[in-house]
Formats: C-alpha cells, structure tokens, sequence
C-alpha cells in the first residue's frame, strides 16, 4: 500500500525505534526512582531528549513539558490558563478551523463559565488580522490559531498574530502539530507563549507529546490538569513514558538536521502531485493557500465525486484521508473546508494528501494513477457528472 496519510500519523523511523529499545527492557527505569543507577539513567535520558526537543523549537529546555501528546497538550493550555488566570477574564479567542482537540477544549471551557468567540477564515483559510485585533478585549485571557492547518496545510502569519498579541497583553497558544519537525517553528520568535506537539507527526512514537510554555518575559503558569506526584515541574503529574520520550528525542534531532532539505523534496512532490492530478483529472482543485502552506500537504476537491466513495474503490492500495484522522468516522464535512466556504457536496468530493519522509517519486505517480482511475470509475455511473459535461445547471 502507498502510504500518503503522514498528517495522520508518520511511520516511526528506524534510527528513532533504534534509539527507544534499550529503555524497554536492559534500562527500564523510572525518571523519578532517585535511589538508584538506573533510575538515574533514565532520569538522564530524559534530560537529554527534553533538550534534543527544546533545540528543535528554539526554547529552553525547563520550558518544554512532555505530555501524553498534542490533544493532552491543547487542553492543558487551554483549560490551565482558564483556571489560572481567572482573575483577569474569562475570554478566548479562537479560529473555526482548529483542530478538535482545540475545538473540543474551548467548548467545555464554555461549559464551565468561559466566553469563546470563534474567528472565520477566508476562502484560501486565513484569519483576518484585523478581526482578530478587533475580537480581543480587556478580559482576553488567551487567543488560540493553529500554526499549520491538518487538513489544508494552511499556514497562519504566527508572527503578526503574535505581535497583536502583545500588544493588547493576551496570552498566545498555537497548535503547531503538524509544522514542527517540518518547517522551522519558533515560538518565543513568533510571540507564542504555548505550543502544543507530538511525536507520531515527525517520525516518532505514538502517546508522547510536548507543551512549550514560556517561562519568561511573560513567565506563563497554568493550573494542573493531572495531580498526583508533581511531575513536569507540577504542570502534569504521572510516571514519565521513557522510552517514548527518547524516540522524540531522536525524531526531533532528526528532524533538526534533515528537515530543511525534505521540505525541499516534499514541496517538489507535492507540486507534481497536484500538476499532474489538475492535467489527468477534469474538475479538480486545490483547497487552501497557493503558497502560505505546509511544503508535503494538498487537499484537493474532485468536482460530482464523493470522496469516501473514491477512497473505497482503492482502499487497499492507497491510504488517504478525506480530513482529519480524528473525526474520520463521522459523516459529517470537513469543518476546516465548510469554514472556508465550501458547500457540502464540494467538502465531500475533497482529498487530502499528505507526503513523508519515506514517500517515493514512483509512489506518487503510481497514486496519481489509482485516483484517476478510481474518480473516472465513480464518474463513469454518474448522472450528474454527465449533465455536468453536457453543460446543464
């Protein structure tokens, strides 16, 4: 099977697994066990891949706390800074195409007392900044904007956002899951006070993921979500998952020093996907930003074809994905294309590719050629699609 589904998750590399297995079983110590050498070499390993992570983004390594991933991440920030700073308001601001785990956060910060107002994006999946200024009041506690959108590969102008920020003295938190590792992504640069991350997006293990918080100039405190030992600096208790920790470590030195260079690569294949896809199939286009956007991702709508129907005439040659891997079970559009304007029926006939560190030139044109056929297949028994040919409404 071609795998073009890395916004869903990337395969774990195998310098990363290399580096992960002596913690399963010939160093399987616990980071807090301080009374002996092997909860000291685990203790250690730990520092070294927190530093491995904080050199990746560009922070301090005290500011990078590991969690269990981005969505325990993005609820951290968002409920800890509601509870936190309580006595200065209860506002959040945020973007409709955020990811579900954001989403999912700001409603039950809703449930209990907050006020969210959601900003729209524009047809290529952009904020207005000028709504975003407008949208921040006195008792703003907090704006959230992705940094790269999952689905569209969208990217957000972090900096401007970032100088709104400071400049009416609200906190900035970014969900940047799927741009780090990818591109370079500094938030104290950007004036982002919380990032959330993983590893499983950058070629490292699934259930560890990571939260910068900004330590100074503003030094940021949340309210715990999980008690019970005070691990992370108190921000998020519970035995460190080691192994996973040193995996993300290794993703992200990996990715440090590779990533420049791939996104080169990516941003090449991606390009010829999408050519070639636009030549070979009648009515197909791009969601999203021309060029503000992510070098491995295109999401793109093939006019009277549902996609979930086009996805199962090659599903067992071809992984894909209609939107976001979280939400791949409802039926329901994308919120993220709906945002941007469009209509049920065109979210529905739309695709996501999304390319990886192991995806081959051959690959792609291979996948190009299995969607042609698969559309031209669906197409072949429609009516619509041949009223749409014969030029009636």
């Amino acid at each position: 099977m071609i795998y073009l589904d890395n916004n869903a998750t990337t395969p774990c590399d195998p310098r990363v697994i290399e580096a992960m297995l002596p913690h399963f079983y010939e160093q399987p110590g616990n980071a807090a066990s301080r009374n002996h050498a092997l909860g000291w070499l685990a203790e250690q390993a730990v520092h070294s891949a927190r530093q491995q992570v904080a050199d990746l983004i560009g922070v301090a390594a005290k500011e990078v706390i590991f969690t269990s991933g981005a969505t325990e991440s993005d609820n951290l920030a968002i409920k800890g800074v509601l509870q936190q700073y309580r006595r200065k308001g209860n506002h959040i601001v945020t973007v409709k195409t955020e990811h579900k785990a954001v989403l999912d956060a700001c409603a039950q910060a809703e449930r209990l007392g907050a006020e969210v107002t959601y900003l729209e994006v524009d047809e290529h999946g952009l904020i207005d900044l000028g709504e975003l200024e407008e949208a921040i009041r006195p008792d703003t506690i907090l704006v959230s904007v992705m940094w790269g959108n999952n689905e569209t590969g969208v990217l957000q102008p972090m900096q401007a956002i970032g100088g709104i920020c400071e400049k009416h003295g609200t906190l900035l938190m970014s969900d940047a899951t799927q741009v780090v590792g990818k591109i370079p992504c500094h938030p104290e640069e950007a004036g982002v006070h919380l990032m959330a991350f993983t590893a499983h997006k950058m070629y490292g293990p699934k259930g560890v993921g990571a939260l910068y918080i900004r330590r100074r100039q503003p030094k940021v405190s949340l309210a715990a979500q999980l008690h019970g030992g005070g691990h992370e600096q108190g921000f998020r208790s519970g035995t460190l998952n080691v192994p996973g920790i040193v995996g993300f470590g290794e993703a992200a030195a990996i990715a440090k020093k590779e990533m420049q260079e791939e996104a080169g690569r990516l941003a090449s294949l991606r390009d010829h996907l999408e050519e070639q896809l636009f030549q070979q199939v009648a009515g197909s286009r791009r969601n999203g930003h021309v060029e503000q956007r992510l070098p491995h991702v295109s999401n793109i709508a093939f006019q009277h074809v549902e996609s979930e129907r086009v996805m199962m005439a090659f599903g067992q040659k071809l992984a894909l994905s209609s939107g976001s891997a979280c939400t791949s079970a409802s039926v329901e559009p994308s919120h993220v294309l709906t945002a941007m304007g469009l209509a049920t029926a065109e979210a529905h006939s739309s695709l996501r590719f999304s390319l990886g560190r192991f995806t081959k030139r051959e690959e792609v044109d291979e996948a190009i050629a299995i969607v042609r056929e698969g559309v031209e297949q669906i197409r072949a028994s429609s009516p619509v699609w041949e009223m749409h040919k014969a030029g009636e409404p």
